[in-house]
């Protein structure tokens, strides 16, 4: 099985009908690819950042502000190639906290607030990193890129760990179009997601890299519809419990109310004395 080979060793993972070597190294991508793969990184990261995140951004960071305390943005140390520690960008999903740079966030962290909740299914939380891309930091398509605390976690569970940092870090990548994300820290996923960031490294090419994408933007496109949605009430909850706005829905008035009231006196009814309006809070 993949997994027990991967628990043996990420250097003989490649299939045999596709690896060239089978010891502890991978295969470098050819500097011809690393070159065109660096002008597409370019342009989609230009037209992303131009078209989407100069209007989306400011949008998610008010929302953020208005959710809870501290800044729209979070910057953390990741581990990327070889080895090089880099600032990666993201939009930030918890309170802040004196352990995000050594405790990943699980499923049900409380530390995640509720409008970090929805960012984190949706990914909106990455976007940021197409800043990295453009600055050279990262790749759309490549390893994701882990904290340095769970390098050396991950390093006891997996052999070969470092394997992965021969290539810059992706926004996305092989494991996780294979649906391999989230909060799950198991021995066996570790060892899945190792498994195909080697196996990318032994493959990488543009093709496989508009594979991904492909995939990805399947797997995203409904958690992005469902988030479009989310936004608009997001926006609405957090400026009324911020700001103390409250709107109360009104009972439309029916139209016999709006007949012309004739006086008491001339339909020979007793006067009876006026009621006070009623409150909402009543």
């Amino acid at each position: 099985m993949k997994i027990e080979r991967a628990q043996k060793g990420i250097g003989c993972l490649v299939p045999p009908a596709h690896k060239k070597t089978c010891g502890a190294t991978a295969a470098a991508p050819a500097a011809f690819f690393i070159l065109m793969k660096r002008a597409f990184d370019l342009l989609v990261a230009i037209i992303v950042i131009i078209c989407i995140l100069s209007w989306l951004l400011p949008i998610l960071a008010l929302l953020i502000r208005l959710d809870s305390h501290g800044p729209a943005f979070f910057v953390q140390k990741r581990v990327g190639r070889y080895s090089r520690l880099f600032a990666c960008y993201k939009l930030r999903t918890m309170v802040v906290n004196a352990q995000a740079d050594q405790r990943p966030a699980s499923g049900n962290d409380a530390r995640i607030t509720r409008l970090g909740s929805w960012l984190r299914r949706s990914h909106l939380d990455e976007l940021p990193q197409f800043f990295n891309v453009f600055l050279g930091s990262m790749s759309l398509v490549g390893p994701r890129p882990y904290m340095p605390a769970d390098c050396r976690l991950f390093g006891k569970m997996v052999p070969d760990a470092n394997l992965r940092h021969q290539v810059k870090p992706g926004i996305t990548g092989m494991a996780q179009a294979k649906g391999l994300h989230g909060g799950i820290w198991d021995q066996q996923t570790i060892a899945e997601r190792y498994y195909w960031d080697t196996y990318y490294i032994n493959h990488a090419d543009l093709r496989l890299d508009l594979r991904i994408l492909g995939r990805t933007l399947v797997n995203l496109l409904p958690g992005y519809a469902y988030s479009g949605a989310r936004i608009i009430v997001s926006a609405n909850r957090s400026i009324s419990s911020n700001w103390g706005l409250h709107w109360s829905r009104k009972k439309s008035t029916p139209a016999a109310a709006k007949a012309p009231i004739l006086s008491s006196t001339s339909a020979g009814v007793p006067t009876s004395p006026e009621r006070k309006p009623r409150l909402e809070t009543e």
